[in-house]
């Protein structure tokens, strides 16, 4: 049966919406098929607004890998704006894709990647749209199965009751396999409905479906344990890890997006995985082993892409970019090649030290200037050892000069409030370290026209970290010290006036940290919080933290715990997390040893350059840690004399 596009209907609606561009489609990169001539169908959805959703590099790379399949079609969705959802509601128009205005409700899969928890309401508002039951327990044959992915994937559990699987870790190789385990399922004509096929995903070992699980609690509301509920499915669910890169050199055809969003730039993957083991970073824990993509995939990736796209500006990704063993090559190498072009690099992530310095410099060769950004992450030395940041204020000071004395003005600082055994004090330190920062720029380079903004947001305990024990600070302890940090920072005006200051409340993150550590009780409160009209929980104007407070005190005494005891309490060693049946490759002792040698301030060193510390991933992946350099050259290194890239008019 074709699928009929829904954009005669929504077209009269968009005069009546802010942002209509947002919801037509056509970018170049977009690809559109014939629905009959292929056989297994996705929808991919990232479940914000099209402006952030679009550069997301995930739901581009699984688009490219899925779309290059002959009998595979490969859709975007986003959400949409509660303007255009009142509209839709009212006049019967369904959750659509971008590509070719199909509804959601028509395709096999529907992929939703949850790079943060607040996108949970987000993705109610599509399945009621779209017309898709909630509840996972009520769909059948007829609907699309509802996959999560992403990094809050790694902890599914509040959101088990409306998805039907989850996949834990990396989606290229992944996604190629649930396509032929549903292709397969299809040819043989569906046999044993919706169930059997979801059973098939979960014999993978590395597709988790919650329904094939039983969660048993305590009297005092702990989990005692959690169980498969039938013979043939694991016990653990494992993540996927895509161990070569250089086999998977995605996007190729970056999608230049129509409508202006948050990044307009070709990103390159440089490498995966860090080995830093800064106690707070999920994305750092759950994404070991590190693997790096050679020096010559990323020189092809950045020529292809660009000569594709039209972009202007590469940005070479990654969790610590300057970490890659080749860096300072690939930069030497690219920045020779696009010296006369218009074209800029950009370095996201940089750890503090001056090799960073030198990188940038390489970079903003053409006279452009990407900002710098420094993350020291805690204001004083001794939260620094307990977050394991390793970096004293003498080395952030000569890195900060350095930029300056080089023809920077201005450097960004971010830091975090609330982390575990913080003081006032602690705080406080940031903006002494800011006004040290600005003493030292101002000497260094004669003139008064430095500038520095600290920038802070609260810190949620995540899974599959050394802090996901950590009992988390109540909101109004952090808005009381990110007050005084102000008062700080402004206690000097001549220096005060030099610095910006940026910040989020604790009231966002406290529910965040409920979404990110609960269990399948928290679906619920997602539920009530989204009947209230939650949406858009990662846009301040939109989030509501009263109607997560209410929803939270109507739900969840019924089963004897409460808001707090899901955010500002303190786990035990022996406690059954949500996530333990959920397998991140790393050792859940290993992660205890590392919280405790926390609150004694040990600093543990980064393992790619010292013995193994057993965190668990390499037997478990069965790989060795990945050192380069490859020898390679950034071939051929031709410069592209007088490339000007047509820029896009938007």
């Amino acid at each position: 049966m074709s699928v009929k596009s829904v954009f005669p209907q929504l077209e009269q609606l968009l005069p009546r919406v802010s942002k209509p561009i947002q919801y037509v489609g056509g970018e170049l990169g977009a690809v559109v098929k014939d629905w009959d001539a292929t056989t297994v169908r996705w929808a991919l959805m990232y479940p914000d607004a099209y402006e952030v959703g679009l550069p997301n590099q995930g739901v581009q790379i699984l688009y490219e890998v899925l779309n290059e399949q002959s009998d595979v079609l490969a859709e975007r969705t986003y959400a949409v704006w509660p303007d255009l959802e009142a509209l839709m509601k009212e006049n019967g128009v369904p959750q659509f894709t971008v590509d070719a205005h199909r509804p959601v409700k028509a395709f096999d899969v529907l992929g939703i990647s949850f790079a943060t928890e607040l996108g949970y309401t987000n993705m109610l508002s599509a399945l009621d749209l779209a017309q898709i039951p909630l509840n996972s327990a009520d769909r059948d044959e007829s609907h699309p199965v509802v996959l999560a992915g992403g990094h809050a994937s790694f902890n599914p559990e509040p959101i088990a009751d409306f998805i039907d699987a989850a996949v834990l870790g990396d989606g290229e190789e992944a996604v190629l396999e649930i396509t032929g385990i549903i292709r397969q399922w299809k040819a043989e004509g569906c046999p044993g409905g919706r169930d059997e096929m979801l059973l098939r995903l979960a014999r993978t070992e590395s597709i988790y479906v919650p329904r094939f699980y039983d969660v048993d609690y305590l009297p005092d509301g702990r989990i005692q344990r959690v169980v498969p509920n039938r013979p043939d499915v694991p016990f653990r669910v494992h993540k996927r890890t895509t161990m070569d890169l250089d086999a998977w050199p995605y996007p190729k055809k970056p999608l230049v997006p129509l409508a202006e969003t948050v990044h307009e730039r070709y990103a390159v993957e440089i490498f995966r995985g860090c080995t830093r083991g800064c106690r707070f970073c999920q994305a750092g824990m759950i994404t070991r082993p590190v693997r790096e993509r050679s020096i010559t995939t990323v020189g092809q990736m950045v020529k292809e892409g660009l000569e594709f796209s039209g972009f202007s500006e590469v940005g070479l990704l990654s969790l610590s970019s300057a970490d890659h063993s080749e860096i300072g090559d690939m930069c030497s190498g690219l920045a020779e090649q696009y010296a006369d072009t218009n074209v800029s690099l950009s370095l996201p992530s940089t750890r503090v030290d001056a090799f960073n310095i030198d990188l940038a410099q390489e970079l903003s060769r053409n006279g452009r200037r990407t900002g710098l950004t420094f993350a020291p992450e805690g204001g004083s030395e001794r939260i620094r050892k307990v977050i394991n940041k390793m970096v004293t204020e003498q080395d952030l000071i000569n890195t900060v000069v350095t930029a300056y004395s080089n023809g920077w003005r201005s450097v960004k600082l971010y830091f975090m409030c609330g982390l575990p055994t913080e003081t006032d004090d602690d705080v406080l330190q940031i903006g002494r370290m800011a006004h040290e920062v600005i003493k030292a720029g101002r000497i260094a380079t004669g003139t008064k026209d430095v500038k520095c903004t600290v920038s802070i947001g609260a810190f949620v305990p995540k899974p599959h970290t050394p802090f996901q024990w950590a009992a988390m600070e109540r909101p109004e302890v952090i808005d009381n010290r990110l007050r005084m940090l102000k008062q700080e920072i402004n206690s000097d005006r001549s220096l005060g006036r030099a610095i910006g200051y940026r910040y989020h409340d604790g009231e966002p993150s406290l529910i965040e940290g409920l979404l990110s550590r609960g269990d399948r009780r928290v679906g619920a409160v997602i539920r009530r919080a989204w009947d209230k009209g939650q949406r858009f929980d990662g846009w301040s104007e939109h989030f509501s933290y009263s109607r997560w407070v209410e929803s939270a005190a109507e739900i969840l005494p019924a089963f004897g715990v409460d808001l707090d005891w899901f955010t500002t309490r303190e786990r035990e060693q022996l406690e059954v997390l949500p996530w333990d049946h959920l397998d991140s490759g790393l050792d859940k002792d290993w992660l205890w040893q590392d919280w405790q040698d926390s609150t004694t301030e040990f600093e543990q060193d980064d393992c790619r350059w010292t013995p193994c510390f057993d965190c668990g991933v390499c037997p478990s992946q069965d790989t060795e840690i990945q050192i380069g350099p490859t020898g390679k050259k950034l071939l051929p290194l031709t410069p592209t004399t007088g490339l000007r890239v047509p820029a896009h008019n938007h």
